[in-house]
């Protein structure tokens, strides 16, 4: 039985609704997002989650130019959480760079080593990047990481076996020389020696 919020909203009206509101701001919040990113398809993704956002809470949408306000501050705590996680991902390299540095300046490694290291570490995906990032930096387990990414801990098992694997033929590509006695901490397990695939 429909709710009376459903009753006196009808799914035809809420879309027509919603139309309106896209068709009358979709300009202005990708404007806005494009202004704010460095990357046109991180505009494209504000601009998708700001009216995901609106579609989910279309009753808290105020009526005529009060929609674009209450839009811009949707993509406003978008962009936020977008700048949030840039920062969060330049910490992680520079953290990588740092470790790599400590690390192998111990073992005498040279500096094309690090380099090629480095390289190869950024050559994956962001999502490998990431999931490595989460279970070999920030130390989380298998468990914990499958809920930061929203996925089971079998798929998660599966995407951390087959992100090491692309790191070590990564470093295998690269023809990086990393030293077994590296510490833990600098690079995830097991990816330490470019054959170490196993999950």
């Amino acid at each position: 039985m429909p709710s009376p919020l459903q009753a006196s909203h009808p799914p035809d009206d809420r879309r027509r609704r919603f139309e309106d509101i896209y068709a009358a701001n979709r300009a202005r919040i990708l404007g806005y997002a494009l202004r704010r990113t460095s990357d046109p398809q991180d505009a494209a993704d504000v601009l998708a989650e700001t009216f995901l956002t609106a579609w989910r809470r279309l009753d808290d949408v105020p009526p005529g130019d009060q929609a674009r306000l209450w839009l811009y501050g949707v993509a406003r705590r978008v962009l936020a959480n977008h700048h949030r996680g840039e920062r969060r991902r330049s910490a992680l390299a520079a953290d990588l760079g740092a470790r790599l540095r400590d690390g192998l300046g111990v073992q005498d490694a040279s500096g094309d080593d690090l380099t090629r290291v480095g390289a190869a570490f950024r050559s994956l995906s962001e999502a490998d990047r990431e999931l490595l990032s989460l279970i070999g930096w920030e130390g989380l387990g298998h468990a914990e990481a499958a809920t930061v990414l929203g996925c089971s801990r079998n798929a998660l098992r599966i995407r951390l076996h087959r992100a090491r694997r692309r790191f070590a033929r990564a470093l295998a590509r690269m023809d990086a020389d990393v030293p077994t006695s590296l510490p833990a901490t600098t690079l995830p397990p097991k990816v330490r020696i470019p054959n170490g695939d196993t999950p």
